[in-house]
């Protein structure tokens, strides 16, 4: 997390390069929230915010708030409301707070009706979070947190191994899997198991919790997994743009610079390749071009929880 606040890093291109959660997620969501009989729409709070991508989805609620430890994200979700509202003016319903996930202290004890955390929750020092969850959700209120792991190109499974290798190899000077934070990147690729339930935490605070698996086939030890729902069909100069955004590659650059330097292009560009060649050899057919499209998919977990 801490690569989001380095001076080198470009929330602009995260923001643009990153996939987008689908109406269903968000349906899924607010159907969670509305089966309590005392459900309200009144505030929404996305924590962890970033560039305000989940934030701006909030709209069925009178109120919504994105907040985020970090001033350049603040900053970036700010511009990205105003682009992607296309000249609405929601700034009488949609505010930024810069503030850690768990200090929530300018908001009052219940008085808030959903708290949501998108590719944000395996940060958390849950400990200190779900008390700060408790004290702010009103009665019958919602939790929803969610990520994705690993990408995996929909149509060509033999990639995967190469994915693997270089996400999460751990020769140093060949991937990028020593270059995660953790243990926040295993608990995301771990499909947020390692989140305890509030019940446990704060016994008579929370009436529900539930663990649900956007995952398919790609995880067959996951229970009652769901097909998978983050996909986005992207060209292949779009699919580098992506890897550019990975926060262990910034880190792997600090530590190889001259990797930046090679004729073969990068550490990026040579696994971007390898992909290329191996789609290639899959379809029998030529080298794909940087525009021809391809499509990826996100297994993506999800935590459901309501307030007591």
């Amino acid at each position: 997390m801490a690569t989001f606040g380095k001076a080198t890093f470009n929330a602009a291109k995260y923001a643009s390069s990153r996939p987008t959660y689908p109406r269903q997620l968000y349906d899924f969501v607010f159907k969670f929230h509305e089966q309590a009989k005392g459900a309200r729409w009144d505030t929404a709070v996305d924590v962890g915010c970033g560039t305000g991508q989940a934030t701006v989805e909030l709209t069925p609620f009178r109120r919504i708030i994105g907040v985020d430890p970090s001033a350049r994200m603040i900053e970036q979700a700010r511009e990205s409301v105003k682009s992607r509202l296309a000249g609405l003016d929601l700034s009488s319903q949609i505010e930024f707070v810069q503030s850690a996930a768990e200090d929530l202290s300018f908001l009052q004890e219940g008085t808030v009706d959903l708290i949501t955390a998108a590719q944000a929750c395996h940060w958390f020092k849950w400990d200190k979070f779900w008390p700060e969850v408790a004290r702010v959700l009103r009665k019958d209120g919602t939790f929803a947190a969610w990520g994705y792991s690993e990408f995996r190109l929909s149509r060509f499974p033999s990639a995967t191994p190469i994915i693997n290798d270089y996400a999460q190899g751990s020769d140093p000077a060949n991937s990028l899997g020593t270059y995660w934070e953790r243990p926040g990147r295993t608990i995301l690729d771990e499909h947020l198991v390692a989140v305890p339930d509030p019940r446990e935490v704060l016994p008579d605070k929370f009436s529900e919790f539930e663990r649900v698996f956007f995952t398919g086939s790609h995880y067959p030890d996951l229970p009652n997994a769901r097909p998978v729902i983050l996909r986005k069909r992207m060209t292949w100069e779009e699919l580098l743009g992506y890897f550019r955004t990975w926060s262990p590659l910034h880190t792997f650059h600090e530590k190889y610079p001259e990797d930046l330097q090679r004729p073969d292009g990068d550490i990026a560009v040579r696994f971007w390749r390898k992909l290329k060649e191996e789609v290639a050899r899959t379809e029998g057919k030529e080298l794909p071009k940087d525009e021809d499209t391809i499509d990826i998919e996100w297994p993506l977990a999800m935590i459901l929880a309501r307030r007591a």
